[in-house]
């Protein structure tokens, strides 16, 4: 039986692969594939229509902030089509207002999403309130505060984009309605972040764990694991369909 050789160096720019929990990574950030995945999850996170893939490679960008330096000139001489261009500028000005709630997932920073995000919109109203005090009080891990911090340290320059990196509102911390954990597999939702999202926008808070503090166990599996037999003896509440219970 033959035997399945590993690659050494990345097939885009011929870097070495380095790997980490056996998965392979090429490290080089000058890597052409790794910025065009970059810059397509930065267009998708804000909503950037027509800065998809097919024109990611047509564009001149050699990195993220070039986007916002793009005359409509250039994008129509890139794409060979004066009305996509057209529609693509606009989309390009219209994203610059955009709050730094909907900015910092777009950097792609390892474990920086919208729930990140949206918790550290409880302690701070501009980017440079990031602090390792501000992270940890927003209910950040450790992990995800060493990766903000290290991103906003040495790879941020905020000069080079045109947001005002400002909270669109700083959200209160206060819970009226309950504390909601969620537990296994979801039905109603794709995933549990777009859970998340949808009970903190109808005023719930969302722990990660079986604290004392939760009042609601999300649990649509059906399983009855050892945490929901404890979330069930504690007197907590037990949500088979979230997407009923939000409705009702």
């Amino acid at each position: 039986m033959s035997t399945i050789q590993a690659p050494t160096h990345c097939p885009s720019c011929d870097s070495d692969l380095v790997w980490v929990n056996h998965l392979l990574y090429c490290r080089n950030p000058s890597c052409g594939s790794q910025l065009d995945k970059k810059i397509e999850h930065f267009a998708k996170t804000l909503k950037i229509k027509g800065l998809g893939p097919a024109a990611i490679a047509k564009l001149p960008l050699s990195d993220l902030s070039d986007i916002y330096l793009l005359t409509k000139a250039e994008i129509e001489d890139a794409l060979s089509s004066e009305k996509l261009a057209d529609k693509l500028f606009a989309e390009i000005q219209n994203s610059r207002s955009a709050p730094l709630e909907l900015v910092l997932p777009a950097f792609g920073v390892p474990l920086i999403g919208n729930t990140a995000a949206k918790k550290l919109s409880t302690e701070i109203e501009h980017i440079s309130e990031l602090s390792e005090d501000t992270c940890r009080r927003a209910g950040l891990g450790p992990k995800a505060t060493e990766n903000l911090l290290q991103w906003y340290h040495w790879d941020f320059v905020e000069e080079n984009f045109p947001f005002d990196f400002k909270m669109s509102k700083k959200t209160s911390v206060s819970s009226t309605k309950g504390v909601v954990c969620i537990s296994g597999k979801l039905k109603s939702f794709k995933t549990k972040a777009d859970a998340t999202q949808a009970l903190n926008d109808a005023g719930f808070e969302v722990k990660s764990s079986l604290t004392k503090l939760v009042t609601i166990l999300v649990n649509e599996s059906g399983v009855e694991s050892a945490k929901t037999k404890q979330a069930r003896e504690a007197g907590v509440t037990i949500v088979t369909n979230l997407s009923e219970f939000l409705e009702n």
